[in-house]
């Protein structure tokens, strides 16, 4: 008899307890939450805010949302960074995630700074990874800022990407009574589908 190969299986939804335990008030513990910056982190405080959309343009109601930046020297904070002008910044590790299911809207929302542009002719940029019910395997997109128009328009990786499609990658700056807010809408699949990338 041949052996096939296992049929992927769809993922989750099981973040809320594993991943982001202490946001859906669940009695233990987590590597990371929304909020990234201490009293002590460096750099410009602005909150990222968007909501997941399936297919049909209904609203995710239990994705995940993972985020990794660099610092606001444009500094990552893991040892593949090797540069030797890496500073790195104690307050800031770089690393956040979320869920969508606490909140009437089910959005995300992470408390972080701007990062600054990790090398020269790049614009300043977030990784965000996406985990939700039914998707085999997560996937991957960036955030880039509405603010930066000159760095974006130079930026290889946006370059990359087709025009019509740029504005998916977009996060528009808004001024609110709370501070600086960007927001990031994710779209998984339909007319405004987001630029996914395939790293």
């Amino acid at each position: 008899m041949s052996l096939k190969q296992t049929p992927s299986q769809t993922v989750g939804p099981y973040f809320a307890y594993g991943l982001t335990a202490q946001q859906y008030h669940y009695n233990h513990t987590q590597i990371a939450d929304a909020v990234m910056v201490t009293d002590t982190t460096e750099g410009e405080r602005i909150r990222i805010k968007g909501r997941v959309f399936d297919g049909q343009g209904q609203v995710v109601n239990d994705a995940m949302i993972e985020l990794w930046q660099a610092n606001a020297a444009g500094r990552f904070n893991h040892p593949n960074d090797g540069r030797q002008d890496r500073k790195l910044d104690p307050a800031f590790s770089g690393f956040g995630r979320c869920g969508t299911g606490m909140t009437a809207d089910h959005h995300f929302a992470f408390e972080t700074i701007k990062p600054g542009s990790s090398e020269a002719g790049k614009a300043p940029y977030i990784s965000v990874i996406v985990f939700m019910r039914g998707l085999p395997n997560h996937a991957y997109t960036r955030v880039y800022f509405s603010d930066e128009a000159a760095a974006n328009a130079s930026d290889s990786t946006l370059n990359k990407v087709e025009e019509n499609r740029r504005p998916t990658l977009i996060a528009q700056r808004h001024e609110t009574a709370t501070g600086i807010e960007y927001h990031f809408d994710i779209h998984m699949q339909g007319d405004q589908e987001t630029v996914f990338f395939n790293f």
